[in-house]
């Protein structure tokens, strides 16, 4: 099997780490796993791995703090694990500098492949051609929507938001993040452009997929 590279997993629940370590090892990633958040700091500083798996609550220092003291010196991704739903964790997280979050519980194999496509953004490898989100099918490569195999009209701003948000699933995004993804970092304009966006991009799925509403930080999209 292809040595996939080294994979830091900071996790104080050896249950978790043990299955993450396994999933991870079966598809060729070499998993080194630490118990506190110091431990992990020093996986990190002494292996180089190419992606951190880090949960929030550990027993020393905090995963937050961890990621920050990760990014002061480090672009290494991270990908945090949380049993805390609480959205602003989410958000504050991605400020930090996160990649992705997987919400506990969790599918191994969904993290597995979370994991597969941060490592794909961060090394500049192709995106998925095709997303499947609930019964809508978005082919990023005809730019087209089908829901139930039927096309469905959609603008082009609304395609890329659609887009934009499906290959991000269960991710509590800021309006201003969907903007700088998807109408760029110098598209100066009203916030409130997304949520009209949004709107219309709700109409036209039909209860196919579902965009939620996460009050008081944007949007999150549910396949």
């Amino acid at each position: 099997m292809v040595d996939k590279g080294t994979i830091v997993v900071v996790d104080d629940e050896p249950n978790i780490a043990d299955l993450v370590d396994l999933y991870l090892a079966r598809d060729g990633f070499r998993v080194l796993k630490a118990g506190t958040g110091a431990a992990g700091l020093d996986a990190v500083k002494d292996h180089r791995p190419r992606l951190v798996v880090l949960d929030v609550g550990l027993p020393d220092i905090d995963g937050l703090e961890v990621c920050k003291r990760i990014r002061a010196t480090s672009r290494v991704p991270v990908i945090f694990l949380t049993a805390r739903d609480g959205e602003v964790d989410r958000v504050l997280g991605l400020e930090l500098g996160a990649d992705d979050y997987v919400t506990k519980p969790f599918s191994p194999a969904e993290l597995v492949a979370r994991v597969k496509a941060v490592l794909r953004r961060v090394d500049g490898g192709p995106a998925p051609e095709v997303v499947q989100a609930g019964r809508a099918t978005i082919d990023v490569g005809r730019r087209e929507v089908r829901i139930d195999e039927q096309p469905v009209e959609f603008t082009t701003k609304e395609f890329d938001l659609l887009r934009y948000l499906a290959e991000r699933p269960g991710l509590a995004l800021s309006r201003q993040q969907i903007l700088d993804g998807v109408w760029g970092y110098d598209w100066y304009g009203d916030v409130r452009t997304v949520d009209v966006h949004i709107a219309q991009v709700r109409k036209k799925l039909d209860g196919a997929a579902t965009i939620k509403t996460v009050r008081g930080v944007g949007y999150r999209f549910d396949a």
